[in-house]
């Protein structure tokens, strides 16, 4: 299993399909490669985390 920050990520096989589907913190990815998948999951995760960011500061406005 790999990590993201102290997130972790889940790598697998998709059956039936072509390829890999990475999971963390309610995020799926899809990718050729393990590897595509974990790089797709980490812009996933970062974009997240900046809606994240940007919510808490519009509420303390």
């Amino acid at each position: 299993m790999k990590r993201i920050g102290r997130k972790s990520v889940k790598i697998f096989k998709i059956q039936n399909r072509k390829g890999y589907a990475a999971l963390c913190s309610d995020c799926l990815t899809e990718g050729r490669t393990p590897a595509e998948a974990f790089s797709r999951m980490e812009k996933a995760v970062a974009r997240i985390e900046r809606k994240l960011s940007e919510a808490k500061k519009k509420k303390k406005r």
